[in-house]
């Protein structure tokens, strides 16, 4: 068994229940249609890794879609808000006998195959991992035993969330390292940028 599992959170593709930041300037059907370029996108890049991919799903588990692939497990988030489902997640993993687990999202189109990769490595000399997003939050996180202040009390979709969580983790004497910064797309603006940048997705 792998020591390694990689969480990958997704909401359903639904019109008018995603990206919905996004979809108040470029409307529902624009959202939709940038969101599952994103999870084609995050289902393209963690398949190049050897590790097992549990997909948690937001509403209901879709029995034949993009995910249906070998290594590929889906799940359903547990209830409660974003640190209570991935609390559970962790929790689960860590009981299943993993030993570094790490989640992603799938609203960012600059993260790759070597993020995770890297990640992985960190967790060998560091309790966690994050992945700092532009916005504030973070896009990666990784951990090597659970800790559960990570996802309780947090201002979560906030500026200030990962400056919060640090800044308790230094108070509590937890070791953590930092990937790169890079940008999740929730608006507009970070759709074009990222569609500029790298031009992984398309117009």
């Amino acid at each position: 068994m792998s020591k390694s599992v990689l969480l990958l959170f997704t909401k359903n593709p639904e019109l008018g229940k995603c990206k919905t930041r996004l979809a108040a300037t470029v409307g529902d059907q624009k959202a939709l249609d940038i969101y599952k370029q994103l999870l084609d996108y995050t289902r393209d890049f963690s398949a190049k890794l050897a590790i097992p991919k549990h997909i948690y799903y937001a509403w209901e588990i879709t029995e034949k879609d993009r995910w249906s692939q070998p290594n590929f497990h889906k799940k359903l988030q547990a209830e409660g808000n974003l640190g209570a489902k991935m609390q559970t997640a962790f929790k689960e993993s860590f009981k299943a006998g993993f030993e570094k687990v790490i989640i992603v999202g799938s609203d960012c189109a600059e993260i790759n195959e070597n993020d995770v990769l890297k990640a992985e490595k960190l967790l060998d000399e560091n309790q966690l991992v994050f992945g700092p997003a532009l916005d504030g939050g973070y896009y990666l996180l990784g951990m090597n035993t659970l800790i559960n202040c990570v996802f309780e009390d947090k201002p979560w979709s906030q500026d200030h969330l990962l400056e919060v969580t640090l800044k308790e983790l230094k108070e509590k004497n937890m070791t953590y390292s930092l990937l790169a910064p890079k940008s999740d797309i929730d608006y507009e603006e970070d759709w074009k940028r990222d569609n500029y940048i790298n031009g992984r997705l398309k117009e």
